[in-house]
């Protein structure tokens, strides 16, 4: 199979036949890499002391929610990537399905947003991290807001650079920063058990439900799951990168299954050995909850010295896959003319989508700062919070063009979910977006603004095809959106 794909549009008038393309370069074990570290990434380190701090010692029972409706979903992606596989995700089953092309771009640009606002999520966790893991070897660089604001921006700085580099050496790095990863929280799980065996562990609070609020049972796990959900974007990146991936049709739903497998694990038995070791008040006010949970479970070893510059790598590993899906939406709305042509150019050597990277930077440091310096939130909460609402919108969307879409048969043959199963994921996503699960305002008022930022330029596009060319902006085939 080449490494550089074909245009699959063919239709007369496009600007794409003779541009540079992206290339074909994964295949099942770098993908399966891709979706566990996208899953795994900054929601394990990020969220799991708010979730404690909504339920109490039972934190592993809302990312069991979480998972379990995202798998419902899951089904739903497994069938429209099989029936149609090219790229843009849910823009093109939903364009594919309604067929109305504002529609299209919005669901298009909130899984951009999603990306956005789950990478500036992961850039405060690791200014937090790394300031916390230099201010433990002595440097005295300071923890304080101002700090790591500087550290979070300088980080999305250096993610352009690396993206920039072009994808197949971003998902070679993402192999390397999803071993240390999975190693960071191997260290967390083998702690919980060295701390058991010393008799430091206290496992009788991970079935003691608690709500700081005195919430009831059913309202204090929506509101926890719905945070929870900030897990759920690998998703959506992975679809997203199958015009780059080797044989999806083969190894996608196989592949996808066992990353949410592993995923899972991994957080259900870091959460239990969160909670085991440190007593949920003090989890839920800390922004290092597992930097927190390896001190005290090892108090006479190390591990404490080196887990915090294990945690920036896990983190960055997110934030990297994040921008490079939102970068590659963007460069494929530039294709399509439904946002300025500038966003498709590509660098001619690297082949990689440069304006589509900068401008996604550009947003991401805007949203940093402006939620800190401006809204005056907590980075973490607020945007991995925006984070879940974008998805959750997102996902509730395909389910339904899931069900739609069984009224457009293909000849070839590929995954078929049960139909009462995008029914249900379709439900329970919507359950989750509303504001009786207790999600902060400030949420729907980031995700609002993101999503005016992306009507704004399909605005001025719209008008700049129409007066140029004398045709509006559309999409002319949702396949080339990110590829």
């Amino acid at each position: 199979m080449s490494d550089a794909p074909t245009s699959t549009t063919g239709h007369p008038g496009s600007n794409t036949d003779d541009a540079p393309e992206l290339k074909r370069v994964l295949g099942p074990k770098l993908l399966l890499l891709f979706i566990v570290g996208d899953i795994l990434g900054s929601g394990i380190y990020a969220i799991t002391g708010d979730v404690a701090g909504e339920v109490g010692g039972a934190a592993w029972l809302p990312f069991l929610v979480a998972f379990g409706i995202a798998t419902l979903t899951a089904f739903a992606y497994l069938e429209l990537v099989t029936k149609y596989p090219q790229a843009a995700g849910a823009a093109l089953y939903v364009h594919k399905a309604f067929g109305i092309h504002f529609v299209t771009f919005l669901v298009a640009f909130a899984v951009i947003s999603s990306g956005i606002t789950s990478a500036s999520t992961s850039a405060n966790v690791l200014a937090s991290n790394l300031l916390a893991g230099l201010e433990g070897a002595g440097w005295a660089v300071g923890t304080g807001s101002g700090q790591v604001l500087f550290v979070a921006m300088a980080f999305m700085v250096l993610l352009a650079l690396i993206n920039l580099r072009g994808v197949g050496e971003s998902v070679k790095f993402n192999v390397v920063l999803t071993a240390i990863e999975i190693g960071a929280l191997l260290i967390v799980i083998g702690v919980g058990f060295f701390a058991m065996s010393q008799g430091n562990a206290d496992f009788s609070r991970v079935v003691v439900f608690e709500s700081a609020e005195g919430k009831s049972l059913f309202v204090a796990v929506t509101a926890a799951t719905s945070l929870a959900f900030f897990a759920m974007v690998g998703f959506e990146d992975s679809v997203n990168m199958v015009e780059e991936t080797k044989d999806p049709l083969r190894i996608f739903p196989k592949v996808m299954f066992t990353g949410l497998g592993i995923a899972v694990f991994f957080y259900v038995l870091v959460s239990i050995t969160a909670v085991a070791l440190i007593p949920v008040g003090d989890l839920a006010e800390s922004d290092t909850a597992l930097l927190d949970v390896v001190a005290v479970g090892a108090p006479d070893f190390p591990i404490d010295k080196v887990f915090p510059f294990m945690t920036v790598f896990a983190v960055a590993n997110t934030a990297l896959i994040n921008m490079l899906m939102a970068s590659r939406l963007l460069y494929g709305m530039g294709r399509q003319d439904v946002l300025p042509r500038v966003l498709s150019k590509v660098l001619p050597g690297r082949r990689t989508p440069w304006v589509a990277i900068v401008f996604s930077t550009l947003l991401a440091l805007g949203l940093i700062a402006v939620v800190a310096l401006v809204l005056d939130q907590t980075g973490v909460d607020a945007l991995s919070g925006t984070t879940a609402l974008l998805l959750l919108g997102v996902f509730a969307v395909v389910n339904v063009a899931c069900l739609l879409l069984r009224r457009d048969p293909v000849d070839s043959a590929h995954f078929v979910a049960p139909t009462v199963i995008p029914v249900l994921g379709a439900l329970a996503c919507a359950f989750f977006l509303g504001p009786w699960t207790g999600r902060d305002t400030i949420q729907y008022t980031i995700a609002a603004g993101m999503l005016a930022v992306g009507v704004v330029l399909w605005a001025l596009t719209w008008l700049w095809n129409r007066s140029v060319r004398a045709k509006p902006t559309g999409f002319r085939d949702p396949s080339d959106l990110a590829g």
